[in-house]
C-alpha cells in the first residue's frame, strides 16, 4: 500500500511538473548568467585550489562534501536503472539536466554564500532555509525546507545508499535475501555511527581524502573499458543521440521515457537546485560568494558529465544489452564481468562501498547544519545530537532491508519536494546572485582579486558577513 502510494506521488512529480521545472529554471539562469557554467569552467577549476581565510573551510573541502553527498550509488546503480528502464536516450538527458543545472547550482550556492551565518568560533554555516529567511522573510516556508530535506537525507536518501550497497553483493553465491542484507545494514550502520560521532571535522577529514581517491579510481577502471571495446564506442553515441530525440516515443508514454530516467536519476545525482549543496557551500572561507557558486558549479559537472558518463560508457559499451530484468546493480556487474572478468564485480563492490559511506558522510553534514536552524540557530544539545545520530543509523540499517521500487521512490519524492521549494525562491532572490556575478566579473575585469562587500547588491548592514 504504501509502495503504491509513494510511487503514484513520484510518478506525478517527475511525469510533468519537476521536468518543466528544472528546464525552465535552468534555462533561465543560463540565459541570466550569460552562460556562466561555460564563460567561468576554467575559473571554478582555479578557485578550488585557493586557501581558505584564517584556516577556515576551504573551497576544496567544501567541494569535497558536497561532492560526496551528490556522488554516491546513484552514479552506478541510478544510472544504470536509467538505462535499462528509460534506453539509451537518458544518458543524454542528465547530460542536459547537468548543463542547465549548472547554472542552477550556482545561483543557489552564491545564495547560500550571501546570507550564510556565523557561528560561536568566527566560523560560518547556512543554506536554503537561511536565504529563504532572509531573503523572501519567511522563516515558515525556510522551516519547511530544512524539515524536507532533514527528512531527505537522514532518510530516503541514507536508506537508499544502504540498499543499493547490499544489492551489489547479490551476484555473489553467499548472498542471501533473508540475512545478508541485515549483516550489511548492520555493519554499515556500525561504522557509520563510529564516524558520525566524531562530529563535523572527522566527516571533513574522511570525505576529502576518499572522494578524489574514489573518482579517479573509477574514471580510469572506466577509461580502460571504453578504449578495449572501442568499436562499439560510434555504435553508443549513435544509439543516445537516435533515442534521446525519438520524440514520438518519448511522449508516448512519458512516464518510463529516456527522458524522464534521465531527468530524474541525473537530478537525484546531482541535486543541481535541489538545495542540497549551498549548505556545504555556506560553510567555505572566500573571499567573494561568486567562488563558492563556480565551486559548486564544478560539482555538477563532476559528478554526472563525468562520473555518471563513465557508468554510462562503461556499461553501454561492454556489449551486454540493458534490459529491465538487469535494472540497477546487476547490469553493471554483468557490464564488469562481460569486460573484466572475475575482477570486475569486486571492483563495482568496493566502488559502492567508498560511493556509499561517502554519501552518507556527506548527508549528515548537511543534517547537522538543518538541526541548528529547526533550533532557533542554536546547536543542539550534545545528549540530543548522540541519540539522534543512533536513531539516524539505525534508519541505515532499515534501509538494507526494503525493496528496490520503495527505496528508490521514497528518495525521489523527497528529493522533489526540496526542488519544487527551492527553484522558485532561487528565482525571486536569484538577482541578488547575478548583482554578485556582475561584481565578481567587473573586479576580474579591472584585474582585482574579486572581495565582496555587501553594499554592492544592495544588502549593507543585512548579512552576517561582507559588511564594509
Amino acid at each position: 500500500m504504501f509502495g503504491t502510494i509513494i510511487g503514484n506521488i513520484s510518478g506525478f512529480m517527475y511525469g510533468k511538473l519537476l521536468v518543466i521545472m528544472l528546464i525552465a529554471v535552468g534555462l533561465y539562469f543560463t540565459i541570466r548568467t550569460k552562460f556562466v557554467q561555460f564563460r567561468f569552467f576554467g575559473e571554478s577549476i582555479r578557485v578550488v585550489t585557493e586557501k581558505p581565510l584564517d584556516g577556515g573551510v576551504s573551497s576544496f573541502q567544501a567541494l569535497m562534501v558536497s561532492t560526496a553527498s551528490r556522488v554516491g550509488t546513484g552514479n552506478i546503480v541510478g544510472v544504470a536503472t536509467a538505462i535499462c528502464l528509460g534506453g539509451y536516450g537518458a544518458v543524454f538527458w542528465m547530460w542536459i539536466i547537468a548543463i542547465l543545472g549548472g547554472a542552477s547550482a550556482f545561483i543557489e550556492s552564491t545564495l547560500a554564500q550571501i546570507y550564510k551565518k556565523r557561528d560561536s568560533e568566527g566560523g560560518c554555516y547556512g543554506g536554503p532555509a537561511y536565504y529563504i529567511e532572509a531573503a523572501i522573510k519567511s522563516p515558515a516556508l525556510g522551516a519547511i525546507f530544512a524539515i524536507s530535506m532533514l527528512l531527505t537525507y537522514a532518510g530516503g536518501f541514507n536508506m537508499l545508499a544502504s540498499y543499493n550497497l547490499q544489492s551489489t553483493f547479490s551476484v555473489y553465491s553467499f548472498y542471501n535475501e533473508k540475512t545478508t542484507p541485515i549483516v550489511i545494514g548492520a555493519i554499515l550502520a556500525v561504522i557509520v555511527g563510529y564516524c558520525l560521532l566524531g562530529g563535523g571535522k572527522r566527516i571533513l577529514s574522511v570525505t576529502s581524502k576518499l572522494v578524489p581517491l574514489m573518482g579517479l579510481l573509477y574514471v580510469a577502471v572506466a577509461l580502460i573499458i571504453v578504449f578495449t571495446h572501442i568499436r562499439l564506442f560510434p555504435e553508443v553515441i549513435g544509439k543516445i543521440f537516435a533515442d534521446a530525440f525519438d520524440f514520438q516515443s518519448i511522449f508516448g508514454g512519458f512516464t518510463g521515457s529516456c527522458m524522464m530516467y534521465g531527468i530524474k536519476r541525473g537530478l537525484f545525482s546531482n541535486e543541481a537546485g535541489v538545495g542540497s549543496a549551498p549548505n556545504a557551500a555556506a560553510s567555505a572561507d572566500v573571499h567573494h560568494p561568486v567562488k563558492q557558486g563556480l565551486v559548486q558549479m564544478l560539482s555538477v559537472f563532476i559528478d554526472t558529465l563525468l562520473l555518471c558518463t563513465c557508468t554510462a560508457f562503461m556499461c553501454l559499451c561492454s556489449g551486454i544489452a540493458p534490459t529491465e530484468d538487469l535494472a540497477g546493480a546487476p547490469y553493471v556487474q554483468a557490464a564488469l564481468q562481460s569486460s573484466l572478468g572475475a575482477i570486475g564485480p569486486v571492483f563495482i563492490t568496493v566502488a559502492m562501498v567508498l560511493f556509499a559511506f561517502t554519501t552518507l558522510l556527506g548527508n549528515f553534514y548537511y543534517v547537522d547544519n538543518l538541526l541548528i536552524y529547526l533550533n532557533g540557530k542554536k546547536e543542539p544539545s550534545a545528549k540530543f545530537m548522540f541519540w539522534f545520530r543512533i536513531g539516524a543509523s539505525v534508519v541505515i540499517f532499515i534501509g538494507a532491508l526494503l525493496s528496490m521500487g520503495v527505496v528508490w521512490d521514497l528518495a525521489d519524492v523527497l528529493m522533489g519536494i526540496m526542488a519544487i521549494i527551492n527553484l522558485p525562491v532561487i528565482c525571486i532572490a536569484g538577482g541578488t546572485a547575478l548583482k554578485a556575478l556582475d561584481d565578481y566579473s567587473k573586479q576580474k575585469k579591472e584585474g582585482k582579486s574579486p572581495v565582496f562587500k555587501a553594499s554592492t547588491v544592495g544588502l549593507e548592514g543585512k548579512t552576517d558577513f561582507w559588511q564594509d
